[in-house]
Order: structure tokens, then C-alpha cells, then sequence
């Protein structure tokens, strides 16, 4: 079965105000401080009677309106979330559990029948005890497969009582079959929407009557999948968790002006790399890798640049990352506004795995340098201990106290 909490930010955001979420007046929104500010949640009342959804802007917001607008608190909502993760553990172990974003899972209870009995009475269980114990209304789509059971949720069990949708292999033709528009489908994008019209496929029926050959040389393998899935069919078995092939650390920031000052910017960049740098020596890692994303708002500017650094050995120092960053950057950059950066560290390495070499015995300094700001931190927070620049166009200062890129305190 798959599960999501109803409106989830918005929801606990009413909870912790004695209001109900099915009935509360919220908008939890990126940053009140800025009028394009992102609606991250919005309550079912605001979905419904105003059209506010995830995705919209503060200034979209009526200004005469019930609706209270409220900052996140992402420490609480992973507060909550592992709350409502320990009251799955109470029907299913951790390996048939599938976290899948802060407010939806997968379960798979076919080990927990015998104990709990249908997987109706488990999904009406779970929302009981959850509704009991937090005040939060959750949706539960039952399936098959994990598939059928995404598809439930999203089409049938999130829009109305009791939140609870079932569906199964025999009802395909009446359930997936009739999904619409394509985009409502688990896995098709805009993108691919309008490829498969262009291929003269406009519904889920079209797709899985169409010849699969002929989606696989036109769409590739997403094209097989698609065909499998607009019949229902996914072979996935959630017990059987996949490892990523791939690690890497990425920090990416939206700025909330435009950018440039040279300086400010690099400053900016630094203090980025120090966060990435920060977590690769928390994880006893270094990378070989870096990727610099820099994005302009001027659309008449191109949109920016992604450049690949390499390392000429592992490292983890943010001196020597960030000066590798800066010299890329101030190659590239020929005054336009910056207005979003990204600092990726790829090709991670355990910390014994390098070699190392003489030449590079004076770079000890750097490292130890990075130990006692670590320790500094960790001890006394974030604030302890800083660049001068970032008290001048840095954004270190503001973002200390973030969780997740949001405020992780009520004020």
C-alpha cells in the first residue's frame, strides 16, 4: 500500500494550533519576507475553495482571505515524519518499509496479514492511530503491486472519504485505463506527454494497446516501462532495496536577489563548498569531483553554467575545493546576475583510500584548519565561527539556522 499525509506541511501546521486540517485556513510559504515566494503546502480549504496550491506564489495569495500564511518549520515536519514512521513499524518491518518523501510510503503488508488481517483493515488501522495520536489525516492507496497502489492513492483515495482506494490487476481497464489527462499517470511527464501524442497516443488505454516495439526504439526503455505499467505491471518488490550505483554531496541555494559583485558571489560560493566539504569529513569521505552550477535570471543572458572539476587527488579541504571553484568561476563568469548556485561533490572515496605524497605534505595546514571549525561548530553551532565576508553579501549567517533549506525553528 502506498501512503501520504493529506496537505502534510500545512496540516501539522494546523495541528499545532488546535485547528483541523480538513477545515483550517494555512499556507505554508517558502519566505514571507519576498512576494514570489514559493506556497510549498497549502490546507484542502485553500486547495479547494481558492485554488492555492503547491507551486503558486505568495503574491497569489488573496490579501482579504481566512488564509493564515505561515514560514515552515522543517524540524518539526521530520519531527512528525518520524513519528508517523514509527507507527507503520507497528505493521510492517523496516525492510517491507519504503520512505519515499517526507509524507509518502510504501508498504508492503503481505507478511502482515495474518497478523492484522486484510489490507483494509490495516489501511483503515494505520489512519485511525495516526488521526488518534497526531491529528493528521492520511490517504491510503492498496494495489497489487506498488504501481497499482501509487496510482490508487494519487487518483482515487487523496479526493475524497474514507481516503482509503483499492485496486487490482482485474481492474485495470476500468481504473488505470481511464486516468486522464496522460500527465496524471505515474511517470509521464510533460515531456513525454506530448512525445506520445506526437506518436498519436492520448490515453493510458492507447498506451497499453500500442505495439511495445515500437515504443522501445521510440521512447527507449522508459518506453517498455510505460507500456508494462498502463497495464498495471510492476515487478518491483520493495523488501529488495536497490543501492545507488553512485554517491555525491550537493548543496544548491536559490539566492534572493540578483547577484553582481564578484566577491559577494565567490563568498557565496565558498561558504557552499564549506557546507558540502563539512559533510564529505563528517562521513570520514573526500571527493575527486566537483561540479560548479551557477544560473543567471536574466533570460536574455544564456542560463548559466555547469562546469566539472577534477582534483588532482581525493581531498575534502574547502580552501583548496573552494580556490579550484573560484578560479573555474572567475574564467566563465562575465557579469551577468547570478541568481542560483550549485556545489556537487562526485566521485566520493573513503578518506584511507588515497595515496599519500610528498609534494602535498603542506596542505596538512588546510586540513587542520577545516578539523578545528568542525569541532568549533559541532560544540558551539554553526554561528560560532565564520567568514568576515559573510556578514557582506554572504549567505552563511541567514541559512545557519535553515533544515532542509527552510527555517528548522519556529521564532
Amino acid at each position: 500500500m502506498c501512503i501520504d499525509v493529506k496537505s502534510f506541511f500545512a496540516s501539522v501546521e494546523a495541528v499545532r494550533r488546535g485547528l483541523d486540517p480538513l477545515e483550517a485556513y494555512i499556507a505554508v510559504v517558502s519566505d514571507l519576507r519576498r512576494a514570489g515566494a514559493v506556497v510549498l503546502a497549502s490546507s484542502p480549504r485553500v486547495k479547494l475553495e481558492y485554488n492555492i496550491k503547491t507551486g503558486n506564489r505568495l503574491f497569489e495569495i488573496p490579501k482579504r482571505s481566512p488564509i493564515m500564511v505561515v514560514e515552515p518549520n522543517m524540524a518539526l515536519y521530520i519531527n512528525v515524519n518520524q513519528a508517523i514512521q514509527n507507527i507503520f513499524r507497528r505493521f510492517v518491518t523496516d525492510e517491507d518499509l519504503h520512505i519515499y518523501s517526507i509524507d509518502e510510503s510504501i508498504l508492503d503488508v503481505t507478511a502482515s496479514l495474518n497478523l492484522f488481517g486484510p489490507a483494509e483493515a490495516i489501511a483503515e488501522a494505520i489512519l485511525k492511530t495516526v488521526k488518534d495520536e497526531l491529528g493528521l489525516i492520511v490517504t491510503v492507496g492498496i494495489g497489487d503491486n506498488p504501481l497499482l497502489a501509487k496510482l490508487a492513492l494519487d487518483n482515487e483515495a487523496k479526493k475524497r472519504p474514507p481516503w482509503i482506494a483499492k485496486w487490482t490487476y482485474e481492474m485495470v481497464p476500468e481504473t488505470v485505463w481511464k486516468i486522464q489527462p496522460l500527465t496524471a499517470f505515474w511517470g509521464i511527464s510533460r515531456g513525454y506527454d506530448e512525445k506520445l501524442k506526437r506518436m498519436g497516443i492520448y490515453t493510458i488505454e492507447g498506451l497499453a494497446h500500442a505495439n511495445p516495439v515500437w515504443l522501445q526504439k521510440t521512447l527507449g526503455v522508459m518506453g517498455s516501462q510505460l507500456y508494462y505499467h498502463a497495464w498495471g505491471l510492476d515487478a518491483s518488490i520493495i523488501s529488495q532495496k536497490e543501492r545507488p550505483k553512485s554517491k555525491s554531496y550537493s548543496k544548491n541555494q536559490i539566492l534572493m536577489r540578483d547577484y553582481y559583485v564578484k566577491a559577494e558571489i565567490l563568498m557565496i560560493i565558498k561558504e557552499m563548498v564549506g557546507d558540502v566539504c563539512a559533510r564529505l569529513r563528517k562521513h570520514q569521505e573526500k571527493c575527486q569531483e566537483v561540479y560548479l552550477g551557477i544560473g543567471y535570471s536574466d533570460r536574455n543572458f544564456n542560463l548559466g553554467f555547469t562546469a566539472r572539476i577534477k582534483l588532482v587527488r581525493p581531498e575534502h579541504s574547502t580552501d583548496i575545493i573552494s580556490e579550484a571553484a573560484r578560479e573555474e568561476f572567475i574564467k566563465r563568469w562575465q557579469g551577468e546576475p547570478v541568481r542560483s548556485v550549485n556545489i556537487t561533490a562526485g566521485k566520493i572515496v573513503s578518506e584511507g583510500h588515497e595515496q599519500l605524497e610528498l609534494f602535498f605534505e603542506g596542505e596538512e595546514k588546510n586540513h587542520a584548519i577545516d578539523r578545528v571549525v568542525d569541532d568549533l561548530r559541532k560544540r558551539f553551532g554553526k554561528k560560532t565561527i565564520f567568514y568576515a565576508g559573510s556578514m557582506a553579501g554572504g549567505t552563511f549567517l541567514e541559512r545557519a539556522d535553515y533544515v532542509g533549506g527552510h527555517k528548522g525553528k519556529s521564532e
